[in-house]
């Protein structure tokens, strides 16, 4: 039986047979994840990657930044390109660059924050997957918040520090910067493809009926626990998302893994009852040794069940285990869960990403350096989602659909995360 990357593939060139239909892209399995999410999703809404950042009143010049940015998504397929899905099989259909700047007001009252969140809210899914706000905020609009914004499928989390870096450098160039020449475009275009399919062989490889049967006995026993939203609406004003955020103390090397893994296993516990076996995910992997860095290739979801036992090394083991297996595409993995008798959809409870300070360099433009911020509040996508910045402090967070969870539970599941990854205090003497 073909792999579901190899159907894919099959799929894809018969779209693809050059007969005079518009160019279009395969996507990976990671970029096929967030089709299959979005095509979930009641309103068809996708996921987006923000980024948000403050700088003095008058720092942005919103032609110059336009400028810079419609230069990457010329230069960058992926930046320019809209997800379809035609006949059932999705791929990317790229496009002219077009980067709105799209300047936001505020009402006596509002601040940037509401505002943006309001912007991301009314995302047109069929729009261009990047996208610039800029907001005034502070007394008198003293600071002006830019927020870059990406749709999933065109980037991740790892991506985003060469996204910034590339950003800034054609901002420094200045408004009047030439588009990259056509054959620097069509150079990154084949960069582009090749590398996609190279991606797309490891993932067939990695769909081997071993791996298959791996997953299927991991996660038989998955369930998607979270109730469904809660009938009754928000309170006028009410923002649809809630949110923690705590810095502790870390150690040199950082808090491994596995003791994350743990930390999020405590706060589904709270969630959603002890001994529940939650599907939660993270991102992981890479790419191909010989596949060109190009942007929109990028992570896969590993799905790790909360259920692995109760000794310390158990989740370390189970862990290391599903290593061996992480570049199975998720939703082969989801194929092999039904297979082997699990009710999950693919839709998952948690999920857990982490970063590194120190490979997160600032948004610099015009020789001004933005600070970094986090918009509260905005909607989350599933039930909640930890994020975990390692450098010379643990800066964790934490966010929640508030239609699904109510903010006290949410906020005890917060409690019980903290606990598990906080430095024990020294013995007295």
């Amino acid at each position: 039986m073909l792999s579901i990357t190899s159907q894919y593939l099959a799929r894809f060139r018969r779209l693809d047979a050059g007969d005079g239909a518009p160019a279009l892209l395969p996507v990976t399995g990671a970029q096929r994840r967030f089709a299959l999410v979005r095509a979930m999703d009641p309103d068809g809404r996708p996921d987006l990657v923000p980024m948000f950042f403050a700088f003095p009143h008058g720092t942005v010049d919103p032609a110059r930044l336009a400028a810079a940015a419609n230069r990457l998504a010329a230069l960058h397929p992926v930046l320019r390109s809209r997800l379809t899905v035609l006949r059932g099989t999705p791929a990317l259909r790229p496009a002219e660059p077009q980067v709105p700047v799209t300047r936001l007001t505020c009402a006596p009252g509002e601040d940037a924050a509401t505002v943006l969140r309001r912007a991301l809210a009314g995302w047109a899914p069929d729009g261009p997957p990047l996208r610039l706000f800029l907001a005034q905020d502070g007394p008198g609009g003293a600071d002006e918040v830019l927020a870059v914004v990406l749709d999933h499928t065109a980037c991740d989390g790892q991506s985003l520090a060469r996204l910034v870096e590339e950003l800034g450098a054609a901002y420094e160039e200045g408004a009047g910067t030439e588009r990259p020449s056509a054959h620097e475009v069509a150079t990154e275009l084949a960069a582009y493809r090749d590398a996609v399919l190279l991606q797309l062989d490891a993932e067939e490889r990695a769909g081997s009926p071993a791996a298959m049967a791996y997953w299927g006995e991991r996660l038989r026993a998955v369930r998607e626990q979270a109730p469904a939203p809660r009938p009754q609406s928000l309170s006028p004003g009410a923002a649809p998302g809630g949110s923690a955020a705590l810095r502790l103390p870390a150690p040199p090397a950082g808090v491994p893994f596995p003791e994350l893994l743990d930390a999020c296993r405590a706060a589904a516990a709270v969630l959603f009852g002890a001994g529940q076996v939650v599907p939660l995910g993270y991102p992981w992997g890479g790419r191909p040794p010989a596949a060109a860095p190009v942007l929109g290739c990028f992570l896969n979801t590993v799905v790790f069940p909360t259920a692995t036992g109760d000794a310390p090394s158990a989740t370390a083991e189970s862990w290391w285990d599903d290593l061996d297996h992480a570049a199975t595409p998720f939703d082969a993995v989801v194929h092999a869960a039904r297979a082997a008798g699990s009710g999950w959809t693919g839709r998952l409870d948690g999920m857990l990403t982490v970063d590194d300070s120190r490979r997160h360099p600032p948004l610099r433009l015009g020789g001004v350096t933005g600070r970094e911020i986090h918009v509260d509040g905005r909607a989350v996508r599933g039930p909640f989602a930890v994020s975990v910045t390692q450098g010379p402090q643990l800066h964790l967070r934490m966010v929640w659909d508030r239609a699904i969870l109510p903010d006290d539970t949410a906020e005890s599941a917060f409690t019980a995360l903290a606990g598990a990854l906080r430095t024990p205090a020294p013995s007295a003497r």
